[in-house]
């Protein structure tokens, strides 16, 4: 069904209470296909915006219970206090309403890297940047990801939609850690949560761990789709030279053992790299 905000529309399986947005501002976007079972609202007072993610409503493109998710939304809030860094976008407050949980962020200006092959879209944009603009955006990647490791958690669902690039500002910002997670983590689910171009062996595998190498694994994927090409991994479609090249492979490893042990050893290599 459709329901409306400030003349937004978007879709829910049923209808849900919106009001207490209200002292936020007024709604101007709305992201409702998400499966996840969160949906965004992005509202603006006078010349100030925020992004509101919430939990609770019946979204249209989730199969579980909504009170799963917002079990999930309040988990990952502390993971955005905890994991605090200027390459994360910033979390202002995070509250419960009558009907679910909500998280309140600064608006973070660009555009999101997801997939998409259309020459005028943001990730093909990107890859038309200068090489050193898109090592930049990388490097501070993967520092973030060694701040995440400093403080004891695995990231979880990372990929390219949780990516956004500020084209004037030349800043990267990561915007979806909701799954991250304290480590020691166990794969319980069989395949978890995430993108497949970036998913490791162990993250389709019952019982495995999930550790500090899984998330080189994940930063090895990353530098191919930004460097790179996330589906051929070739050194024909590699476009940073071959120091780089060998430390994404490496980091790709399907065999754990070759890859480093963590993701601030990858950072320090790819840095001398550089």
């Amino acid at each position: 069904m459709e329901q409306r905000i400030d003349g937004v529309p978007f879709l829910l399986r049923r209808p849900h209470d919106f009001n207490w947005l209200a002292p936020f501002g007024l709604v101007f976007r709305v992201w409702d296909r998400q499966d996840s079972g969160n949906i965004a609202f992005g509202l603006k007072i006078e010349d100030q915006q925020v992004f509101v993610k919430y939990a609770g409503a019946a979204t249209a493109d989730y199969e579980g219970h909504p009170i799963d998710a917002v079990r999930r939304l309040q988990q990952g809030a502390n993971a955005y206090e905890i994991l605090e860094h200027p390459t994360l976008v910033r979390l202002l407050d995070h509250f419960e309403t009558e009907d679910g949980y909500a998280m309140l962020f600064e608006w973070a200006e660009g555009e999101l890297l997801r997939r998409d092959d259309s020459p005028s879209s943001p990730i093909s944009r990107f890859r038309r940047l200068p090489i050193e603009e898109r090592i930049d955006a990388v490097e501070r990647i993967l520092d973030f990801h060694a701040h995440v490791e400093a403080f004891g958690y695995v990231a979880i669902d990372f990929y390219d939609g949780s990516l956004i690039y500020d084209f004037e500002r030349k800043q990267i910002t990561v915007c979806d850690i909701d799954f991250y997670s304290p480590a020691p983590y166990t794969n319980e689910m069989g395949r978890m949560w995430g993108s497949t171009r970036f998913m490791s062996p162990e993250e389709y595998e019952l019982g495995a761990v999930i550790d500090s190498r899984t998330n080189v694994y994940g930063m090895g994927a990353m530098a191919f789709c930004l460097l790179g090409s996330e589906t051929d991994r070739s050194r024909e479609r590699w476009e940073a030279g071959q120091a780089l090249f060998e430390l994404a492979t490496r980091a790709v490893s399907p065999d754990r053992s070759e890859r480093w042990e963590t993701v601030a050893e990858l950072l320090e290599a790819w840095r001398a790299a550089r």
